[in-house]
């Protein structure tokens, strides 16, 4: 039976230093009266049988969702991300997002539960989750990430209209050259004040493939949005820095931060698989 993890990715950031392990992070986060969440992701891909019959894709996922993830009180936020812009177009991302990590382990136990008492026979259970299986490739991974504490919470997406996500990953250098005040800065000065941003979320690597990873998750209404955006955060870096020396010290400073990789992407959301709590 295959356990699904859902969305949001992702919320809000700690002042972090390249160079500070998880442990010290977590530590620092406390201090600060600021509590991370815990969020699984789940890269799963569409099956290439041809022979399945998604029409009814949909339906069955919102079936579970009502029966299992909505009522999943540990679950505090949940989503599905399918590809828009991606390297791989079979991409679909179950999110979920927990308090503790503790509570993942809790929230498949309750799962378990409410699956059971919602198909109760088990021969009607087991054809439920065939058909649910049937969508996917056996392929998929598994990553843990933690929460840091900038981030822009969006308003509630009550339409049925998909929003965009773009996903900006980057590896941290984590050799104690960068400070993160520069991110914070920018943050304020830059991230913030954007009109095209939906809602904006970070987090980085717990457990998982990279060690470095850093994630920012920017939300808007559209793709096009995401240009503006550009064209926008150039302008307000311009506004915020306007001797050019300074300018490029500064993000030359920021920069030190990371090694200077980073990937994009770009999925949709679907809005019937969303549940969110804040």
């Amino acid at each position: 039976m295959r356990t699904i993890a859902r969305l949001l990715v992702c919320l809000i950031m700690l002042s972090l230093s390249a160079s500070v392990s998880s442990q010290e992070a977590n530590a620092e986060a406390q201090s600060q009266d600021y509590q991370p969440v815990y969020i699984t992701m789940t890269t799963t891909h569409w099956s290439d049988d041809p022979d399945i019959d998604f029409s009814d894709w949909l339906d069955t996922e919102k079936e579970y969702f009502n029966k299992v993830t909505s009522k999943n009180d540990l679950i505090l936020n949940s989503g599905v991300y399918t590809h828009y812009f991606t390297p791989d177009n079979s991409e679909v991302v179950l999110v979920n997002v927990y308090r503790t990590w503790a509570d993942i382990e809790k929230a498949n136990e309750r799962n378990q539960e409410l699956i059971e008492e919602s198909w109760p026979d088990e021969a009607k259970r087991k054809e439920f989750f065939d058909k649910q299986s049937s969508y996917y490739s056996p392929q998929h991974k598994d990553e843990i990430y933690q929460s840091m504490n900038f981030a822009i919470p969006p308003a509630k997406n009550t339409g049925s209209t998909p929003r965009v996500i773009y996903v900006r990953t980057s590896d941290l250098a984590m050799d104690g050259k960068g400070s993160p005040e520069n991110f914070r800065e920018y943050h304020e000065k830059i991230t913030k004040k954007s009109k095209n941003l939906k809602g904006y979320y970070t987090h980085r690597h717990l457990w998982g493939s990279n060690s470095r990873e850093m994630a920012e998750v920017f939300i808007f209404d559209k793709l096009a949005d995401i240009e503006a955006f550009f064209d926008e955060e150039q302008e307000l870096v311009e506004t915020n820095w306007a001797d050019e020396k300074e300018r490029e010290e500064f993000m030359m400073e920021m920069g030190k931060i990371f090694t200077g990789k980073h990937g994009d992407y770009i999925y949709r959301t679907v809005p019937e698989l969303v549940k969110s709590n804040q």
